[in-house]
């Protein structure tokens, strides 16, 4: 499957219904999946209330479904698309795995990797930031004001 800007909006539009569902569930909204062929083979949204475990970010949920859907501890040829730019852990995750691209919504200014820099990511790691940014940021405000 060719990589287009309509594709990658097709599949940020899939990580946002991910991000609705952490919503329903009381849960930071944020969602992601994983691309291969251009087939998801990886959906998750944060957990980390319903596991008790600050680790249980979206992307660490669908590297673990992505891993093991593949057989394998790399996702070459694999794109991430995650409705928040990556922590530094979740971006240590996808060095370590491999992945060919990351795609994310909503910049994290406070928390983001990008603050720390591109490095953080395997020099193959494509990164494409700002897809559907308008809608992955009101998800996230909207839950946060609810929340004050």
């Amino acid at each position: 499957m060719e990589i287009t800007m309509e594709n990658d909006v097709w599949f940020m539009r899939e990580a946002l219904r991910q991000a609705q569902i952490a919503y329903e569930m009381d849960e930071v909204p944020v969602g992601a999946v994983i691309v291969c062929d251009g087939r998801i083979i990886a959906r998750a949204h944060n957990l980390t209330e319903r596991l008790n475990d600050v680790t249980a970010h979206a992307e660490m949920q669908a590297f673990t479904s992505a891993f093991d859907y593949l057989g394998g501890k790399y996702l070459h040829d694999c794109t991430l698309y995650v409705t928040l730019e990556p922590c530094v852990m979740c971006a240590g995750a996808a060095f370590w795995s491999q992945i060919s691209r990351i795609v994310f919504g909503a910049p994290d200014e406070k928390r983001g990797f990008l603050r720390l820099g591109k490095e953080l990511l395997h020099p193959k790691t494509e990164l494409i930031s700002g897809v559907l940014e308008e809608e992955c940021s009101a998800i996230l405000t909207r839950f946060f004001k609810e929340k004050r």
